[in-house]
């Protein structure tokens, strides 16, 4: 057990949830866990285990030939030329212990300060390696947050950072998790020195190295087949795991692997983001270098699934997460966490998690981004520039339309063998709808598209060949190279019969207008009692009458479903609530009948749902049909009582609530667009009641007053009353 961090006895920043250790039942299922990932082929054998070491001490050496060569070539004595060293640290999966077969390995060279980044490392050190014959794909990205040089070295893929020391000489027992490391440095070796300070903290903070590693493993080969694995693109990178799976370590400090899984799914299933994930407390530390703080800094803000490091400065390790991209995760997160009950009831095995995920049959609309080069090298290059940007056109898509439209990025580059020199990205979209007001709004991402695609161009390296092309693609035009053995599933025939309209709480669907425009829908999920297959795909496809690779988008969908992830808008100090809403799904209906669609509520909206940023016609429509009959009185001599409804924020996981370290714990008031909710907030708790301010009952009466005079005749109908919603909405509140 390692020692405590905060002197209370135990690890993280919350007592643990649970003391509990693992029973007979988790241990067999445990054993289960590592046969699992031994049959996946996840431990590398003692060879390859032998040749990674020799790789390393083979860098070694090259870099402690460099820092000589680059000392003599700045003008020092021979002297000092001969006492010139650089060190290799390893970090990432590979010092963690989780690394597999074919897996690269992070490295950091550390050099003293004459031997500059710009001058020496990306250039005098890029020549040595261009110059020997087992070094091959060898590709600098100087321009990166962290600049790393990526390469093989007889045959190991190497990441390679570096960081430049204030020191005049590097000394052979330099220790890395000192502060002091850190003064008087660039940006860019904070970052560098970030990653081997991170990994070796996060071994001091976990209970149990070898659960911790085991966990680890699974959860890292989940999201890789699960396609939620890559920093780059907007989900999570190794380290981002690594710090999800050692805060549940925390959590749960005496659970087996197997216990450590299901808990690590059930617990971020439920987690309240932007609520961030530490395995210690943030340290302001005494050289003044900026910590994640979205108190102080505005950029830290809009991070919507912060996950922070625990070594100083403590940075959001997970800033790449865009609200499409957590999105998706969130919707896996549960999905596990369902099939997880399900394993412990016995009614599915491990390899149910493990299923690849079905990227190209849960979405109607796709984008596809196809880039080529006129050589490897170049295509190399150019892919790794576009595959390092493709996040932000999620999130140019997601600013444009006020987050209404979401993409899912796919993290992997396809290839077709009849076109050389050529790579394809794909990106799934779907239209998100919060409220009726909004169901006709429409969205012509054209622009953002050319925006994008502009940006692109403006690569610093740039060549001759170097080009982007971005269209839309249907579902059934999906070209075949992209499926494995180039060859398309066949889909279940359609039903109308009841499972056909059955879908899981999380679920969103869209009827789409097709014109020559882009129209979006959310995928399918599976149900969480369907854990070993996938489920025939109610929407269906729709023909339109002409196919166009023109990327617009005008959205014209009826939403029978959706999800809110709740993530706090530190901007405006609110919250939005997290609601799961189950939708019936609907039948798809012709093109000439989507209007007359539209119009329809959800036929399953759950009677209780709330959402902050609704109109009240959603939140209050229930509660007015029952109070027309009762007509102005009721509206002019009582407290509307909605507060109770529109205020409550209800606590999905209550185990966790004292687990979670708030980022924002006051203002959670919920304010739809100049209707304050004050008076139904108060003492009363939302109970019904009447205001006793003789200022109020005047405004009452004026009110009352002018409402007669505009509309004398039909005060007391129905129908007026459901025409003036949000008159009749501020009339409940003054």
């Amino acid at each position: 057990m390692a020692k405590s961090n905060n002197g209370n006895g135990y690890l993280g920043v919350t007592e643990p949830i649970s003391l509990s250790g693992p029973t007979e039942k988790d241990i067999v299922r445990t054993q289960e866990v590592e046969k699992c990932l031994s049959d996946a082929g996840l431990y590398e054998s003692q060879e390859e285990a032998v040749s990674r070491e020799e790789v390393l001490g083979k860098l070694d050496q090259i870099v402690k030939a460099w820092i000589k060569k680059a000392t003599r070539a700045g003008g020092f004595g021979e002297q000092f030329v001969q006492e010139a060293i650089a060190k290799i640290f390893t970090f990432g999966s590979y010092r963690l212990g989780v690394h597999g077969p074919g897996a690269d390995i992070d490295t950091l060279c550390v050099g003293p300060r004459h031997a500059t980044r710009t001058e020496y490392f990306f250039q005098a050190l890029y020549e040595m390696l261009a110059d020997m014959p087992e070094v091959t794909e060898l590709h600098p990205v100087p321009d990166a947050h962290v600049p790393v040089l990526k390469f093989k070295l007889n045959g190991v893929s190497i990441d390679l950072l570096y960081a430049n020391l204030t020191h005049v000489v590097i000394p052979e027992d330099l220790d890395l998790s000192h502060d002091s490391i850190l003064y008087n440095v660039d940006e860019q070796t904070v970052r560098s020195l970030n990653g081997c300070r991170v990994t070796d903290q996060i071994l001091r903070l976990v209970p149990n190295i070898l659960t911790f590693r085991t966990t680890l493993r699974f959860m890292r080969f989940w999201a890789k087949r699960r396609g939620v694995y890559s920093n780059v693109i907007g989900f999570l990178g190794g380290i981002n795991w690594a710090l999800l799976v050692a805060r549940i370590c925390q959590l749960y400090p005496n659970a087996s692997p197997s216990m450590l899984i299901s808990r690590f799914f059930k617990v971020y299933s439920k987690w309240k983001w932007p609520n961030p994930v530490m395995l210690c407390h943030i340290q302001e530390g005494s050289l003044g270098l900026p910590v994640w703080d979205p108190r102080r800094n505005f950029r830290d803000r809009g991070h919507h699934m912060p996950i922070i490091t625990p070594a100083y400065p403590c940075m959001n390790s997970s800033y790449n997460v865009s609200v499409s991209t957590r999105h998706v995760m969130v919707q896996e997160f549960t999905r596990a966490s369902d099939i997880c009950q399900a394993i412990d009831e016995s009614k599915a095995d491990w390899d149910a998690l493990f299923e690849p995920y079905p990227f190209f049959e849960l979405y109607r609309n796709y984008l596809k981004i196809e880039i080529t080069a006129r050589n490897e090298d170049d295509l190399r290059n150019w892919k790794g520039w576009v595959e390092s940007r493709l996040r932000t056109l999620v999130l140019k898509i997601e600013r444009f339309t006020r987050e209404m439209l979401l993409s899912h990025p796919n993290p992997r580059d396809f290839l077709d063998s009849t076109r050389p020199l050529h790579c394809f990205y794909f990106m799934g979209l779907w239209k998100k709808q919060t409220s009726q007001a909004q169901e006709a709004e429409q969205y012509d991402i054209r622009a953002i598209v050319n925006e994008f695609k502009s940006n692109i161009h403006a690569y610093q390296h740039w060549r001759e060949g170097m080009e982007i092309e971005v269209s839309h693609v249907k579902r059934k035009d999906i070209p075949s190279f992209v499926f494995p053995g180039g060859i398309r599933p066949s889909r279940p025939s359609r039903t109308i019969g009841k499972e056909a309209h059955t879908v899981s709480r999380s679920k969103i669907s869209a009827t789409v207008q097709e014109r020559n425009v882009l129209s979006t829908t959310q995928p399918a999920p599976y149900k969480s009692s369907e854990v070993n297959r996938i489920p025939s795909d109610p929407h269906g496809d729709y023909h339109s009458q002409e196919r166009t690779n023109t990327v617009a988008s005008s959205l014209l969908c009826e939403e029978t479903g959706h999800m809110l992830n709740g993530y706090a808008n530190l901007h405006s100090e609110s919250v939005e609530l997290e609601h799961l809403g189950s939708y019936k799904e609907s039948t798809s209906a012709p093109e000439n009948h989507v209007a007359h669609d539209l119009v329809k509520p959800p036929e399953s909206m759950p009677p209780n749902s709330t959402n902050v940023y609704q109109s009240p016609t959603n939140g209050l429509g229930h509660l007015l049909d029952s109070s027309c009959k009762k007509a102005a009185d009721i509206i002019v001599n009582k407290t509307t009582n909605f507060s109770s409804a529109v205020l409550a924020v209800p606590d999905e996981f209550d185990e966790l609530d004292s687990h979670q370290v708030k980022v924002n714990q006051k203002n959670l008031i919920a304010v739809d667009q100049g209707l304050s909710l004050e008076h139904e907030a108060g003492s009363n708790g939302g109970k019904t009641g009447t205001t006793s301010s003789p200022g109020n009952n005047h405004m009452k009466r004026k009110a009352v007053e002018e409402l007669e005079v505009s509309f004398p005749s039909y005060l007391n109908t129905f129908y007026f009353f459901r025409l003036q919603l949000h008159t009749m909405v501020l009339l409940s509140l003054l």
